[in-house]
């Protein structure tokens, strides 16, 4: 008995039983769930109906994810699955699947976002030789020279509203982690692409998580 998706063998909305007129169809088929797991990129691809292809990703580690207040795309490291609505067993499994809200490294933002408005955002200060280490380390973008054309520029965009950031999202830069909801389907395309959190979205899945650590 393979995995089907017709309705012959499921009752009528009125509860009758519907009768066997047919066999099962090609056209009818269902597959297993991928159950995308969290780990080094593996990916298989599926040919499916009409000579197309599917990308069934058994592991993935990374993807894109847009900010969508900054309109900026990055390429970043999936750490951790945190939360899904459907099923808690998905969690604990970290298992990658649509709407899933998961943890994903900053770094590639903030380095955009230092860049971009030329103001500092999520650093910890060291103090002495660490400090002076860590300067060294980041070929400082913010301490680079720039002409006084340039400064103005950057003096501008600091001034538009999209240059301040909520605090919620600065605890999560000084964290280095950012919650991030996986919006395409790693079972089908072999992508694991979603979207920052940000505003009431970012306040209810807080508020989900935090209920969760309580229990």
């Amino acid at each position: 008995m393979g995995i089907a998706r017709d309705r012959i063998h499921k009752r009528s909305k009125t509860g009758g039983r519907r009768e066997r007129n047919r066999k099962k169809r090609k056209f009818e088929l269902g597959r297993p769930a991928a159950m995308t797991k969290l780990g080094p990129r593996r990916i298989h691809s599926v040919r499916v109906r009409g000579g197309n292809m599917k990308y069934r990703a058994m592991r993935l580690d990374q993807g894109n994810f847009s900010w969508p207040s900054q309109a900026v795309s990055r390429k970043s490291r999936v750490i951790d699955v945190v939360y899904n609505a459907s099923n808690n067993e998905l969690v604990r499994t970290k298992t990658l699947v649509k709407n899933a809200i998961v943890q994903i490294d900053s770094a590639p933002y903030r380095q955009w976002y230092e860049a971009h408005y030329l103001k500092e955002l999520g650093r910890h200060h060291a103090k002495g030789k660490q400090a002076l280490a860590s300067d060294n380390a980041e070929e400082d973008v913010l301490l680079k020279k720039r002409s006084a054309s340039t400064m103005k520029k950057y003096e501008a965009r600091q001034k538009l509203p999209a240059a301040s950031l909520p605090d919620s999202l600065k605890d999560q830069f000084m964290s280095g982690r950012l919650l991030a909801c996986i919006s395409s389907r790693p079972g089908q395309v072999g992508r694991c692409d979603g979207y920052i959190l940000e505003g009431k979205e970012l306040e209810f899945y807080s508020k989900k998580l935090k209920a969760k650590k309580a229990k």
